[in-house]
């Protein structure tokens, strides 16, 4: 039975991911930065698989300890963990540093561990920030030149770490892919509301977002995500590629409350702020800084026919990803 080294375990994507590396066969080794978490995972995992050739170690980003020993017995890397804040902070190499070297620990490791093939978990926002391209494609970089935020370029700047280090004559053998999901979204598995997607679900659910920001987004299935990592792992036409799991069109995010207000959430607010109003705020505060950024990228459309055409992908519509993640926050919340 071959196995995969899943980092960050205790993430959204990465729950669902270890879900469908067990249900195709596969044993799983998951890193956690707290060993305090393995049990919630084990907990959210059976939710879904009765299958229990589940492993964990503990692996942190910034320290070189367990790196190498957590390969040895591994066929592939799946590297899915990075920092993540819902505001900016203010010094952004908090989340470059960490997103960047964690990405080249575990990619060295990989390479003296005997590692067939990395699937390394990066974003549309390593894609489609920073310039104006009305579509988006795996062709496309964001810009770390212009401000684009913490966020978007800590990812941008390890991904691009990454490829260079696997394009290197030496490391021709180890092959990779990268995954771009855009605002991650779908059922929950664990009681855990600090991710992103899952924070803001359930502020929206619980009326705590009385107005709306302006912005679009492209929402990605948690499940076809995961199924996409897992499929890359052996998918040849997949090396070397960068794969979209986003929708084609982005959505207003008036149309995702709405979405959610219809899968019977009363409090759910449809109202926007004005952008003038937003940009005050953004004065002194953080996380509103970051939405004024996403505000001034637009609507745009992402290309994700390479991602159609080599794993023949059948995208679930973006209505019952964004219904499935409100029921399953819903009960979480007892609503």
């Amino acid at each position: 039975m071959e196995k995969v080294l899943v980092t960050g375990a205790s993430g959204f994507i990465a729950e669902h991911c270890i879900i469908e590396l067990l249900k195709n066969g596969y044993s799983v080794k998951g890193s956690l930065r707290s060993m305090n978490r393995e049990q919630e995972v084990r907990d959210a995992v059976k939710t879904e698989t009765d299958d229990t050739n589940l492993e964990f170690c503990k692996l942190d980003l910034l320290e070189d300890d367990g790196w190498e020993d957590a390969m040895w017995d591994c066929d592939y890397l799946m590297h899915v963990a990075s920092p993540f804040v819902i505001e900016d902070p203010k010094d952004e190499n908090e989340l470059i540093k960490p997103a960047t070297e964690g990405t080249m620990r575990a990619l060295k490791a990989a390479k003296k561990g005997g590692i067939k093939k990395v699937v390394l978990t990066s974003s549309i926002v390593a894609i489609a920030y920073g310039h104006n391209q009305k579509i988006c494609s795996s062709h496309d970089w964001t810009n770390t030149d212009k401000d684009v935020g913490a966020y978007n370029k800590s990812k941008t700047l390890a991904e691009k770490a990454a490829w260079e280090f696997i394009n290197l004559p030496e490391n021709k053998d180890l092959k990779m892919t990268t995954i771009h999901p855009g605002f991650v979204m779908g059922p929950l598995l664990s009681n855990d509301t600090m991710g992103a997607s899952a924070s803001f679900m359930a502020r929206l659910i619980l009326g705590k977002i009385p107005t709306l920001p302006d912005v679009y987004m492209h929402i990605s299935d948690v499940r076809d995500t995961a199924m996409l990592h897992v499929k890359a792992l052996k998918s040849e036409a997949s090396d070397g590629k960068r794969i979209l799991t986003t929708s084609t069109n982005d959505y207003h995010i008036t149309k995702i409350a709405k979405i959610v207000k219809d899968s019977g959430f009363e409090k759910v607010s449809t109202k926007v702020m004005p952008t003038f109003l937003l940009r005050v705020f953004a004065l002194f505060n953080l996380q509103m800084k970051g939405i004024l950024k996403n505000i001034k990228r637009g609507s745009y459309k992402t290309d994700n026919s390479s991602t159609v055409s080599i794993f023949k992908w059948e995208p679930t519509p973006v209505e019952k990803t964004i219904s499935d993640m409100a029921l399953s926050m819903g009960k979480i919340l007892g609503k």
